[in-house]
C-alpha cells in the first residue's frame, strides 16, 4: 500500500541493461517528463503511468545513454578520488586498504594505475579521466587490493570478486587499448 496515493507506483519493472539493473517506476502523478538517476548499482527510471511498453523501452535506452554521457564528463579531483578510494575500500575490502595518498598523474601512458604499498600511495593515469565511473572504480579498487596483496595471484583476484563490474571494466579497458592499436583510417583525398 503506497504511503501517498499521489506517488502511486502503478507498476514496477526490473530489467537488466548493459550497465546495471534498471528499475522502471510508473507514476500516475507524472504526466510528461521522464527522469533517471543512479542508486548504487541500480538505475531508476521514472516515467508516466500511461506510457506504452514500447515508449518505456525507448525512454529507458535514452535515459541510460544520457546518464552514461553525464558520468563520462565528470572528472574527480584528487580529494574526491581519495574519498572514493575510502568508500570502495569500505564497501569491497572491509575498509582494510587505507592509502596515504591517491592522485591523478600524467606520466603513466602504459598503465592505468600503480600502487606503492610501502608508501601507501596510489596513482591513476589521467587517461582514465572521462571514462565511465565503474571503470575508474575498478582501477582504483585494483590498486587498493595491491595495498593488501602484491602481485596478481589467486588471493589478489579473490579480493576483486565482490566488485560486480570487474569483467566489464576490464573489457572496456582492453577495448580502449585495442582501439589505440588500430591503424588510422586514410583521410579522403581532395580531387
Amino acid at each position: 500500500m503506497p504511503a501517498d496515493p499521489a506517488h502511486d507506483l502503478s507498476s514496477q519493472q526490473s530489467l537488466t541493461s548493459r550497465t546495471s539493473e534498471v528499475e522502471v517506476r510508473r507514476s500516475a502523478r507524472r504526466r510528461r517528463t521522464v527522469s533517471a538517476y543512479r542508486e548504487g548499482d541500480r538505475t531508476v527510471v521514472l516515467i508516466p503511468a500511461r506510457m506504452s511498453v514500447a515508449e518505456e523501452q525507448r525512454w529507458v535506452t535514452v535515459m541510460l545513454e544520457k546518464l552514461a554521457a553525464q558520468e563520462s564528463k565528470r572528472i574527480l579531483g584528487d580529494d574526491e578520488l581519495s574519498a572514493r578510494a575510502a568508500q570502495l575500500s569500505e564497501q569491497y575490502l572491509d575498509a582494510r586498504a587505507e592509502p596515504d595518498s591517491v592522485r591523478w598523474v600524467t606520466n603513466q601512458n602504459s598503465r592505468w594505475g600503480s600502487c606503492t604499498p610501502s608508501e601507501g600511495s596510489i596513482r591513476l593515469s589521467h587517461r582514465l579521466q572521462g571514462m565511465p565511473e565503474y571503470v575508474i572504480d575498478y582501477v582504483l579498487l585494483h590498486e587498493l587490493a595491491h595495498l593488501l596483496v602484491p602481485g596478481h595471484g589467486p588471493s589478489f583476484w579473490k579480493l576483486l570478486e565482490s566488485y560486480p563490474r570487474t569483467e566489464r571494466a576490464r573489457g572496456y579497458l582492453e577495448g580502449v587499448v585495442a582501439a589505440g592499436r588500430l591503424p588510422e583510417l586514410p583521410t579522403a583525398r581532395e580531387e
